[in-house]
């Protein structure tokens, strides 16, 4: 037994409210790795369409989500084309509306306000209705609260909550955070994940440094 499909869809039998990412997704600027879920009793399939907002191909800015990620109902990931210019006098997106209002319109403003890919690491727990903004970085084992806005990067393995989202804690002091990110459990066959699933459980490093050698 190696645990779920990673290619399924929806990786319980019968059930609709969670999805493997990877599989629901379209377009070469998402992308999601192996067990990496969302949850939403509500069509979670359309992942894509009611989670990633503002996402327009001709910007090139891309969402990358690693594995073994759990997403939470209502996570939402605004992406670069919500930004609009502000340099001028006034925000008003005049040129999207066409007929005639794109005309003069100098479209090297849109890399001037991108502020890049927007990166979820490894084994990221993002809880319920939190909000990530473009351009951010979360890195490995990192915990996003519920309703957080994340708008800064996340370092891995820390806890970060509220509006805006405030790092709280470490879950591990920094030896323990260098030992599993040199481990990277996430990229072992799913074998040898399944056999040594206590040991990823568990809260000694020791244990997974001895499966790692």
């Amino acid at each position: 037994m190696h645990g779920p499909d990673p290619q399924a869809r929806f990786p319980f039998s019968g059930a609709q409210h969670t999805v493997f990412i990877k599989n629901v997704i379209s377009g070469s600027n998402i992308e999601a790795g192996d067990y990496s879920y969302y949850n939403d009793p509500f069509e979670a399939e359309r992942f894509q369409e009611k989670c990633v907002r503002y996402h327009f191909d001709f910007l090139g800015d891309r969402l990358v989500i690693g594995k073994f990620c759990a997403l939470a109902t209502g996570v939402e990931f605004i992406m670069n084309g919500a930004n609009h210019a502000f340099d001028g006098l006034s925000t008003y997106p005049f040129h999207i509306f066409q007929e005639g209002w794109e005309t003069g319109y100098d479209t090297s403003v849109f890399p001037k306000q991108s502020r890049g890919d927007t990166i979820i690491g490894n084994d990221v727990w993002i809880g319920t209705g939190a909000t990530i903004m473009p351009g951010v970085c979360i890195g490995d084992g990192a915990i996003i609260g519920a309703k957080a806005v994340v708008a800064r990067d996340v370092p891995p393995y820390c806890v970060a909550v509220g509006n805006p989202a405030m790092i709280v804690r470490q879950r591990f002091f920094d030896d323990i955070i260098s030992q599993m990110l040199e481990i990277a459990w996430w990229d072992w066959p799913i074998a040898k994940i399944t056999e040594n699933l206590s040991a990823i459980r568990g809260a000694d490093p020791a244990e997974l440094r001895k499966v790692d050698r």
